[in-house]
């Protein structure tokens, strides 16, 4: 067990690598989310997903061509 000096080193050590580790998961989320559906703008992954999503939500639309 360490004691003074050595104790705060060390409590400031893992405070700044636990803070380092933590971020936003909206922005992560955000940089993942590419495809927007036109008519609801929910906003998906890929166009795999805006196929099933329209499949599911919009089936008497039919989804747009590949835009990427």
């Amino acid at each position: 067990m360490t004691r003074g000096k050595q104790k705060i080193e060390a409590q400031k050590k893992n405070s700044e690598k636990n803070q380092k580790a933590k971020g936003s998961q909206l922005e992560a989320r955000a940089v993942g989310l590419k495809v927007v559906c036109p008519i609801c703008k929910v906003q998906l992954a890929n166009q795999k997903q805006l196929v099933d999503h329209y499949g599911s939500k919009h089936p008497k639309e039919n989804p747009p061509g590949n835009s990427e």
